[in-house]
C-alpha cells in the first residue's frame, strides 16, 4: 500500500510539475498579455490540445471538468511573474483591482526603482498607473492600481 502511494505522490508531482511548466512556456503567446481575453485564448487553446471541440458546449466541459481549483492553479500561474534578476514576484490578475509586487526571498521594503524595473520587465508600465503616489506599500509589497 505504502508503495502505491508513494507511486501516486510521485505521480501527482509530475503532473503539477508538468502543468506548472506548460502555462510558463505558453502564456506569452496570448496575446494581448496580461487581460481577460489572453486567458480566455490560452485555456481555449489548452482545451483544443487536450482533444476538446470548438464548439461552446464542448470548450464549456472542458472548463468545468478542470475544476475550479485547478483552473485557479492555471490562472495564478499564468498572470505571476518570478523575476531572479530583481528577487521579484509580480501578481497581475486582471480580475483583481491592484498589481502585487513581492520579493521572492526574504521580506523586505521594497525600492520605487526594482518596483519600476519590474513593472517594465514584464510590459505592465503602460497598463497600470505609473506613479507612485498612486502605490500602496502594504509591509512587504507593493500594491499598483491598473489603469
Amino acid at each position: 500500500m505504502a508503495e502505491a502511494q508513494s507511486n501516486n505522490d510521485l505521480q501527482g508531482a509530475l503532473l503539477h510539475f508538468a502543468v506548472q511548466e506548460l502555462v510558463r512556456h505558453q502564456r506569452e503567446e496570448f496575446e494581448p498579455l496580461w487581460t481577460r481575453e489572453s486567458w480566455a485564448k490560452f485555456l481555449i487553446w489548452l482545451a483544443l490540445q487536450c482533444g476538446a471541440g470548438v464548439q461552446q458546449q464542448e470548450l464549456e466541459a472542458f472548463a468545468h471538468a478542470l475544476g475550479p481549483v485547478l483552473t485557479g492553479r492555471l490562472r495564478r500561474l499564468f498572470f505571476e511573474r518570478e523575476l531572479g534578476d530583481l528577487d521579484l514576484k509580480v501578481m497581475a490578475d486582471p480580475a483583481e483591482a491592484q498589481v502585487l509586487v513581492m520579493p521572492l526571498g526574504p521580506a523586505r521594503p521594497l525600492a520605487e526603482a526594482d518596483v519600476r524595473a519590474a513593472l517594465e520587465q514584464v510590459q505592465l508600465t503602460e497598463l497600470v498607473l505609473a506613479d507612485p503616489g498612486n502605490w500602496q506599500q502594504l509591509d512587504v509589497l507593493v500594491a499598483i492600481p491598473w489603469r
